[in-house]
């Protein structure tokens, strides 16, 4: 880190999402709310911040690229899913992957997938190398409602349920990623900041849509 302010401020950050607490914090689409992806009860504290239903998996971003395969299979599909992330990481690009042991169920609604994705944006990626480089996260807001786009546009509601809150700025992208499912056939879960065109033009073949 570049300064040693910075260094504090991320052991501190740390040590605090290692005991539990839950973080709001900038990433390149929207601000998301994080939590270690090892504690149960932080991963269910979310989704009561939230009024999320438990059928609504949260995700996993990653700082590097090579996380993925710590936490995921990247199955039948591995060159392409390789070639995804070669091309769109770090970026707004959520790949599918079938899931690995180190993911709690609770985080993924008790699927056998996760949601992974590795955000273009400093701050974020610091944050979540402190946090042992995978931090489970969601899009920081009362579900039903907008995600917020900047620090300003976060329900005061929810940040009063929250531990830490880092006021990045705007968000550069400020749209929510493209989700992908890469287990089997590439389907498109949800149009975001990649262009479906974009996809396909990688992967080489048409896609369809959910």
């Amino acid at each position: 880190m570049k300064t040693r302010y910075k260094s504090e401020l991320l052991s501190e950050i740390k040590a605090r999402v290692k005991n539990g607490e839950l973080i709001v914090y900038p990433t390149d689409t929207v601000y998301g709310l994080g939590v270690s992806i090892h504690d149960v009860d932080a991963i269910k504290r979310v989704y009561e911040v939230k009024s999320r239903a438990f059928s609504s998996p949260l995700i996993a971003l990653v700082s590097k690229k090579e996380n993925v395969k710590k936490i995921a299979e990247l199955g039948e599909n591995s060159l392409l899913v390789e070639r995804l992330i070669d091309e769109f990481w770090p970026g707004a690009l959520t790949i599918i992957l079938e899931k690995k042991d180190t993911i709690p169920s609770e985080m993924v609604s008790c699927t056998n997938t996760v949601g992974i994705r590795m955000p273009k944006l400093d701050i974020s990626l610091e944050i979540i190398e402190a946090c042992g480089g995978v931090l489970a996260t969601t899009s920081a807001n009362i579900s039903g409602r907008p995600s917020a786009k900047r620090y300003g546009d976060l329900d005061e509601e929810l940040l009063k349920l929250v531990d830490i809150k880092v006021d990045g700025g705007n968000c550069p992208l400020g749209i929510e990623s493209t989700i992908i499912d890469m287990r089997s056939e590439p389907r498109i879960i949800r149009l975001g900041g990649i262009p479906k065109e974009e996809i396909e033009k990688i992967l080489g073949m048409k896609i369809k849509e959910q």
